[in-house]
């Protein structure tokens, strides 16, 4: 952690008073935290808890989804075997997997999951990780055990229909609507689903699984590079359908390059092997999805059969879900960035995102399930407090959240740090905001563009400018809740945040740090990011 300067810290001990400088501060900072009704800051000793987990079965350090996966792996170091394979797992408790992180670590680790490649977060890199851990069970020692006296994993009981991967049901896509006026950057969409016909319901923090579908010329383009029928039966179906539907296309996985290996000879072969053990003989192996593995083994072309058999499953993709069924009943809308690039010559497309954006049409159905929220939700008293930060789509579950606390006539105040690049085309549900500002519903917005100046401007920005009003609300009890993107926005958000409380506090920034730790430990800090 950086070197802070110093902040201005709140005086209720005057100078003359008989301490020296370092009791009068200690003192300061712990009457500022009693004045203000906020957490008593944790021992040393409680803060090495939170930090670093209560022995093997504690907190996890390591599965922090804003670390590099070898940085993780070696906090993990020395732990047990299911300890690090929480370590390789790059989405805290996302439930993508149909498990949280913990329980799919224990299920492998005591091999009533065998699939290692459900962490969609993680991808190839996790897929990779697991894969070396998991061939490690066979060289434990017998006498040791591969996990701790913890107890057993319960059997897994079939969700209900809608309520896990393995049991999606149909939705109606009703509609869409672009959020992004002239002159953006981005392309993000509002899309709403019909459920009265399913009878799925939901709470605001929960997620939705959607299975899209891959892009027919894609398919097309991948059946043509395999000089196969897309009428060729395969698994009951004919090839084009499997592919749209039952198999990722993108990352090329490792068991594909294995295939790639076995039917082809010299140069290409020792590449292949290279690939498919994690090596980067050519430096691209990041950007070959399947038809990026075809084109580089030109003139290689397996059998459909072994073809398919050799990619991964298609996965679900979650979203933050931005409504409230208490206000709309029925009804389920998401708030999603549209996701296109190119490499080299070659325009590639997020897979749902492109599906919601303009490959589905209003009443055809698609298969989706609830993922309920671990850890992602609205206080239990409706009188408390919300600080809630979301720039971009993470201001999705937040949307959600106002709608609910009207619908419900929750008396708590409610603030909303939002930000994007531009206020005139970037500013999602601006109408509805301000009507909820003039209501009274929304009591402050505070607002961040990054591109209305030559000076970048973000949420933790804004946040710091009106500090001392933030930590007047956490004083008062405030919940705190992050949405957004993980490796950077959260971090910052974090750091602001401990900033704050030092400064208004008038604490060190490692009792900043550690009063920023029981928040969450408390649930008053909250995160949904990825």
């Amino acid at each position: 952690m950086n070197q802070i300067t110093p902040p201005p810290k709140i005086e209720i001990i005057p100078s003359n008073a008989p301490f020296s400088e370092a009791q009068r501060s200690w003192l300061n900072g712990f009457f500022a935290g009693l004045m203000f009704d906020a957490p008593t800051p944790l021992t040393a000793e409680q803060g090495a808890v939170v930090m670093h987990g209560d022995g093997d079965d504690g907190e996890a350090p390591w599965h922090d989804q804003t670390m590099p996966i070898a940085d993780r792996m070696k906090l993990a170091e020395g732990r047990p075997l299911r300890r690090r394979m929480m370590a390789a797992m790059a989405q805290q408790d996302c439930g993508q997997c149909g498990y949280d992180c913990h329980n799919y670590s224990e299920a492998i680790a005591n091999r009533s999951e065998t699939r290692l490649n459900l962490c969609v977060p993680g991808g190839k890199e996790t897929a990779r990780m697991l894969k070396s851990l998991f061939e490690d069970i066979d060289k434990a020692p017998a006498a040791q055990p591969l996990a701790s006296s913890a107890p057993p994993a319960t059997p897994t009981v079939a969700a209900p229909p809608g309520r896990s991967r393995d049991n999606p049901i149909p939705a109606i896509f009703q509609s869409r609507r672009l959020l992004n006026k002239k002159g953006s950057e981005k392309e993000t969409w509002h899309i709403d689903f019909d459920l009265s016909d399913c009878g799925l319901d939901y709470v605001v923090g929960d997620s939705i699984g959607v299975f899209a579908r891959n892009e027919v010329g894609l398919v097309d383009q991948i059946i043509a590079l395999l000089s196969a029928s897309h009428t060729t039966r395969v698994n009951g179906k004919t090839l084009r359908e499997v592919l749209i539907d039952d198999v990722s296309l993108s990352p090329a996985p490792d068991s594909l390059f294995e295939l790639i290996s076995f039917v082809t000879g010299g140069a290409y072969r020792e590449k292949a092997r290279a690939l498919a053990q994690g090596e980067d003989p050519d430096g691209d192996a990041e950007v070959l999805d399947v038809m990026a593995a075809l084109q580089k083994f030109s003139g290689v072309r397996p059998h459909p059969e072994a073809f398919v058999e050799a990619l991964e499953p298609l996965q679900p993709r979650l979203y933050s879900i931005s409504s409230s069924n208490n206000a709309t009943p029925g009804k389920l809308s998401l708030t999603v960035d549209c996701v296109r690039y190119v490499i080299g010559k070659r325009r590639r497309l997020g897979l749902a995102s492109t599906f919601l954006a303009e490959r589905i049409n209003p009443g055809e159905q698609v298969k989706v399930y609830v993922q309920k929220a671990h850890g992602f939700a609205l206080p239990q008293d409706p009188r408390t407090p919300i600080i809630m930060i979301g720039p971009g789509t993470g201001i999705a579950p937040f949307r959600a959240f106002l709608h609910d606390r009207r619908a419900t006539g929750a008396p708590g105040r409610n603030w909303l740090f939002f930000g994007h690049q531009r206020s005139d085309c970037d500013f999602f549900y601006a109408d509805e905001l301000n009507a909820m500002k003039s209501s009274g519903l929304l009591t402050r917005l505070s607002l961040a563009w990054s591109r209305d100046s030559d000076r970048k401007f973000y949420v933790q920005d804004r946040m710091r400018e009106v500090g001392g009003e933030l930590w007047t609300w956490l004083a008062e009890g405030a919940n705190v809740y992050v949405c957004g993107d993980a490796k950077r926005m959260a971090k910052d958000v974090e750091r602001a945040l401990v900033d704050i409380v030092a400064q208004y506090g008038a604490r060190t920034t490692d009792d900043a740090v550690s009063f920023v730790a029981e928040l969450k430990r408390k649930g008053r800090f909250q995160q949904d990011v990825y």
